[in-house]
């Protein structure tokens, strides 16, 4: 905190410092700012690595990339709470055959209860739980052979978006890391973007920046498009010269010795939900686009909140430029109601995503966005109780498409049962730096100096997996 207090303002406005602050604060809302100033003076020692930092003109103008880019934006549908690859997307016949034998390692064998049949040209074997997707097989690459490093769902689904599972230090989510990189290709719109995230597993940790500058972190939007505070004050004019007394205000205090490094995220914060005002609504209305495009995703009247709506909001978002746009689906977690949980959540999601990608292809988006589908891990092929299964680290898969990737194309494969990754293994470490490769970043240069070292998304490990890039 500073020494010497603010003085009562009165300036050519009419304001007081009081009242431009509340009604400021009614206009605007405090967009991207949740969080920032709890972090104060976290960051004394911060600063970034040489060559990479923000440029002088602004910290989200477009920066240039390591090497040349594949992919220029990602999609992120986020399967939360571990979906069963053996019964979806990793056909294994020898698991049907042993139905009910016990199992390497102990416990029962239990055999898929939806039918494969192969798909494509490729000839994939995609389950009937996805038959709209299995129509679009030939656009995807799978990852079969991935593997984490713990079963518990908060540490896995943190590790997935950060990159550290137990670390004593908050790390930045890798879409913080690629806006840090990168920066953003629409200055009136965040160029991170998370669309219903969970509560659970993480929260806000999940988008957050961390140590980074907290202009990096991700902005979220609710179930139907709402951003949180971002209210719309019909006369601007008179709402700019508000923003700039506080914002004169704000460049006061932060040139002041001991004032927390956050007050850099707060003017930019500000400065942002100002531009958002006049491009967020519009861009969020779903309700003009044609009939067939809704009826394609599946958007129904009512369904506020569907995971169609998102989808379809998310081709909307990139379109406009947003670098990384993340929607979670819960509800994964099958140790229990297994098959009629696999049959629900693979309604409310197979007919939006094969739509997204056919959207994203008729716009000509989909040779630029990088569209990522999976879970913090997979399941068992082994019975937990009567109709659930157990936690999967050792074995299981995503798969991408667009931008960058072989399309039609595996990596990798787990065992005959599905229970262990035997072929193309793939640590997360390794999926971050090839997504970051996908973007134009190289991993290792990729850096934040931090308490006296140099972080990055994948810490210390990570390699690029060469096979699946196109």
């Amino acid at each position: 905190m500073l020494n010497r207090p603010f003085p009562r303002l009165a300036t050519a406005t009419g304001f007081s410092r009081r009242q431009a602050l509340k009604s400021t604060g009614a206009g605007l809302g405090l967009v991207a700012l949740a969080g920032m100033l709890g972090h104060a003076g976290r960051r004394a020692s911060a600063g970034p690595a040489p060559g990479v930092g923000p440029p002088a003109a602004g910290p989200l103008v477009p920066k240039p990339a390591h090497f040349v880019a594949k992919a220029k934006r990602v999609i992120f549908l986020f399967m939360e709470g571990a979906m069963s690859l053996v019964d979806t997307f990793d056909y294994k016949p020898r698991l049907q055959a042993d139905d009910g034998k016990s199992g390497p390692g102990g416990g029962k064998l239990t055999a898929s209860k939806f039918s494969f049949s192969r798909h494509g040209l490729t000839g994939t074997w995609v389950s009937e739980l996805y038959p709209n997707l299995a129509r679009q097989v030939d656009k995807l690459c799978f990852l079969r052979g991935l593997h984490t490093d713990t079963p518990a769902h908060p540490q896995a689904v943190i590790q997935l978006h950060t990159g550290a599972a137990l670390a004593s230090l908050t790390r930045p989510s890798m879409g913080s890391w690629l806006l840090y990189g990168l920066g953003s290709e629409n200055q009136e719109l965040p160029g991170y973007i998370s669309i219903n995230p969970s509560p659970n597993f993480g929260g806000a940790v999940n988008y957050g920046s961390a140590f980074l500058p907290a202009h990096f972190q991700g902005t979220r939007i609710n179930d139907s498009g709402y951003v949180p505070n971002l209210k719309t004050q019909t006369v601007q004019t008179l709402q700019r010269r508000q923003l700039d007394l506080i914002q004169s205000m704000n460049r006061d205090m932060a040139s002041a010795p001991g004032a927390p490094d956050e007050l850099d995220g707060v003017i930019e914060s500000y400065e942002l939900a100002f531009r958002m005002q006049g491009a967020v609504p519009e861009l969020l209305d779903i309700s003009k686009e044609p009939q067939a495009v809704l009826d394609a995703y599946g958007v129904k009247p009512g369904s506020e909140g569907s995971f169609a709506r998102q989808c379809l909001m998310a081709r909307r978002l990139s379109e406009a430029g947003v670098r990384y746009v993340e929607i979670c689906q819960s509800g994964w977690d099958h140790h229990t109601n297994l098959h009629q949980g696999l049959i629900q959540n693979s309604a409310r999601t197979d007919q939006s995503t094969a739509a997204l990608l056919s959207d994203l292809e008729q716009c000509g988006l989909l040779d630029e966005t990088l569209v990522v589908f999976g879970s913090e891990f997979g399941r068992q092929p082994t019975a937990q109780g009567d109709d659930g299964r157990e936690h999967n680290i050792t074995g299981y898969g995503m798969w991408l498409a667009g931008a960058g990737v072989r399309p039609g194309f595996s990596h990798g494969a787990t065992d005959e049962y599905g229970q262990r990754a035997v072929e193309g293994r793939m640590h997360m470490t390794d999926l971050h730096a090839t997504l970051l490769a996908l973007m134009g970043l190289d991993n290792e240069a990729l850096t934040y100096r931090y308490a006296g070292r140099d972080f990055r998304l994948t810490d210390v490990a990570g390699s690029v997996v060469p096979e699946i890039l196109a």
